[in-house]
């Protein structure tokens, strides 16, 4: 199940935590606290938020119809990707989120957690 290797994924990395912070089918992920992912768990076809960097966005709505401005969030900073299946390229965007939120912290702050 997609859903299942997805949570996998993201949990892999340092620091990251899950919870459903808006109701009882919206999983996020959150590095130290730190929202970088939110799936809706009911959705046809599956979708997840991601951020993204702004200009990086505009070129993959661009090139990819499955990828739209962030659904419900700051449309500059967030992507929504339709996924029917987790490629390479869709795990480059979930790393690419990660990255942004790890690289907003201080430089103390990612030191103390070891980021």
């Amino acid at each position: 199940m997609n859903i299942e290797t997805l949570r996998d994924y993201c949990l892999s990395k340092p620091r990251v935590t899950e919870g459903f912070p808006f109701d009882e089918v919206t999983l996020v992920f959150k590095v130290a606290g730190k929202m970088f992912a939110l799936t809706g768990l009911e959705k046809t076809p599956p979708r997840i938020n991601l951020k993204c960097d702004p200009e990086k966005s505009l070129d993959l709505q661009e090139a990819y119809e499955q990828i739209m401005p962030g659904f419900h969030m700051n449309k500059k900073h967030w992507i929504t990707v339709e996924y029917t299946n987790l490629s390479d390229f869709f795990y480059e965007l979930v790393d690419h989120s990660y990255k942004l939120v790890v690289g907003s912290f201080t430089e103390k702050l990612r030191i103390e957690l070891r980021l």
